[in-house]
């Protein structure tokens, strides 16, 4: 059965509502006058920063520490980052899916093996909406490939896992995924667009409810 995997924090899950709401919390018991939404949008593109310039493996909860703690030094936010990311990671069960996911997956399911590829370490993937959604053995983390989106590596150990097709809705992952040579159908989610400068798909769907059809499409046409 060809295998299609969808990444976590952009496709299937909404991270930046469920982050904003986790550091809104945050921001309020420690008293700063800062919304979640805009210490989340700094937090993650340090921690994507983060990713993509570390040259070995280190857990994604690390990832997210040394982003949190870069975000509140540049801000003067005194607070400590440790434990203010545990507070944080703590809050994956509650971070929302997007409305088409639950039942556009166990559609694609039916034709197709279900994984997720995603920048996470697995403990963290088992806490949120998505983990009761797929098989265990069909869940690829970076904490199992030992690398991490966009290196194209992380796409090439996919391809070599099984990997036929991947979903993503990120810049980054749509641009990587592309660049490793690895097939991509992109969903639209808000907040997210493509690089100008960068590679685009050759199919993108503005719901995962119109996937089962495209995929039913591209492999009629052998693609």
């Amino acid at each position: 059965m060809p295998w299609v995997t969808f990444d976590l924090f952009s496709a299937l899950v909404d991270a930046r509502t469920g982050g904003s709401a986790a550091l809104a919390e945050l921001a309020a018991g420690h008293g700063w006058p800062i919304s979640g939404t805009e210490l989340y949008d700094d937090w993650d593109a340090r921690n994507k920063a983060s990713q993509r310039d570390e040259p070995t493996w280190v857990p994604f909860a690390e990832h997210c520490r040394r982003a949190l703690a870069a975000a509140y030094a540049t801000r003067g936010l005194e607070a400590d980052p440790a434990a203010d990311t545990a507070v944080l990671l703590a809050t994956l069960p509650d971070w929302p899916l997007w409305p088409d996911v639950e039942t556009a997956l166990a559609e694609v399911a039916r034709t197709h093996r279900v994984g997720v590829l995603s920048n996470v370490d697995d403990d963290l993937f088992a806490r949120t909406r998505v983990a009761p959604l797929v098989e265990p053995g069909a869940v690829l983390t970076s904490e199992r490939l030992h690398a991490y989106k966009p290196h194209p590596e992380l796409y090439r150990r996919a391809v070599a896992a099984g990997v036929a097709l991947h979903v993503p809705a990120s810049a980054r992952d749509t641009r990587g995924a592309l660049e490793a040579g690895l097939a991509v159908v992109r969903v639209r989610r808000p907040g997210h667009a493509l690089d100008p400068d960068g590679p685009r798909p050759a199919h993108e769907v503005d719901d995962l409810g119109a996937l089962p059809a495209l995929l039913r499409e591209v492999s009629g046409a052998g693609t």
